[in-house]
């Protein structure tokens, strides 16, 4: 006899500051992930614009206002622009593997640098050593760490500029952090060439879509999610397509 199915029991946390928009409160509602349907649970929860962080599913619940959106990318219309297909050209010769999602002194001290460079009063900004560990390790889903070096010099790795730990999805892949150094000469653009090489490489394995988490209309430091083209998002209706210049003019 099979096992009973469990259905997840969800909370709300008290609202707080939003760490997006000025003036604002936020308020999540959250459910566990565990078991052995934690995958299924997440992909369920997923195509309805949760978000997954360590073991917890989670979306916005606030009650005065909607600006958070999931957004996905559809990856067999992604046509690079001008600016993204030199990006690609520059970065073209980095080693890009995919690793057990298990941390290392190397990526943490990557994203020590990262966070101090590009989030120093960032929620992330006080992790340590164990908070990462935490965050990369303490997966209950199919999750990877893709990590993006230097070329190979004499027979040794490269030096490691960029990372992301990504959840494995039946229709696609979804990316719950990238960082990367933003310091390195001749490398501008490392975090947009991770978003596409994460939408060729979905593509390539004839995923539909690359999920990129929340957009959120008004704040300046989510505006990036914009460049990568078709965007979907996910509305009281479903998933649809969406012109996020017309979102931002009717603000």
């Amino acid at each position: 006899m099979s096992a009973p199915v469990r259905f997840p029991r969800f909370f709300i946390t008290s609202p707080g500051p939003c760490p997006y928009l000025p003036g604002k409160t936020e308020r999540k509602v959250f459910t566990e992930l565990n078991g052995n349907h934690a995958d299924e649970l997440n992909e369920a929860l997923g195509r309805i614009g949760f978000r997954r962080s360590q073991n917890v599913a989670y979306r916005p619940s606030c009650l005065d206002c909607k600006a958070c959106v999931s957004v996905r990318v559809r990856t067999d219309e992604f046509r690079p622009n001008a600016t993204q297909r030199r990006i690609l050209r520059r970065n073209a010769d980095l080693v890009v593997s995919e690793c057990r999602p298990w941390s290392t002194t190397e990526q943490y001290d990557l994203l020590r640098h990262y966070l101090s460079s590009r989030h120093p009063d960032g929620g992330m900004a006080n992790m340590d050593d164990m908070d990462y560990a935490d965050m990369v390790e303490h997966s209950p889903v199919r999750s990877h760490v893709i990590e993006y070096r230097t070329p190979t010099r004499f027979g040794r790795p490269g030096e490691l500029v960029g990372a992301c730990l990504t959840d494995q999805q039946s229709d696609g892949v979804s990316m719950i952090y990238s960082f990367y150094n933003p310091d390195i000469e001749g490398r501008t653009g490392l975090g947009n060439f991770i978003i596409m090489d994460h939408i060729m490489r979905a593509r390539a394995a004839g995923l539909p879509y690359v999920y990129l988490g929340y957009w959120v209309n008004g704040a300046a430091r989510m505006q990036y999610k914009t460049r990568y083209r078709p965007l979907e998002r996910r509305g009281p209706d479903g998933w649809e397509y969406f012109d996020p210049d017309a979102e931002a003019q009717a603000l």
